[in-house]
């Protein structure tokens, strides 16, 4: 398989594929896919933090304003994470390496 679609790959189910491309064989010795299956990893635990957060927030937010305004900001943060996915799978698809902020250097360090 190309290392453009492997590393994709990394991205399609997160934490599952992140951790399947590093213990395959001929994918665990490419630096390239090994920085994105870190990546991927990273990117799904920071996403997982987050969420718990925004989850939170939205709790204390529906007991203070009400439902509307509380699963608007669930909403807007669902998509944002879609977005994210998406964009990661098809610029990693096209041959470009995107280096997200603060997780990126650490997937770097980690490959």
């Amino acid at each position: 398989m190309a290392d453009n679609a492997a590393s994709a790959l990394c991205y399609v189910l997160g934490l599952i594929t992140g951790i399947l491309f590093l213990v395959l064989e001929p994918y665990n010795k490419n630096r390239t896919v090994r920085f994105h299956a870190f990546q991927s990893i990273f990117l799904n635990i920071a996403v997982i933090v987050a969420a718990i957060a925004v989850n939170i927030f939205d709790a204390m937010l529906w007991h203070v304003i009400g439902f509307w305004l509380s699963s608007m900001v669930g909403l807007i943060f669902n998509l944002a994470c879609f977005a994210l996915w998406i964009f990661m799978i098809v610029t990693t698809y096209q041959g470009r390496t995107t280096v997200l902020p603060v997780i990126g250097p650490l997937a770097q360090q980690q490959a």
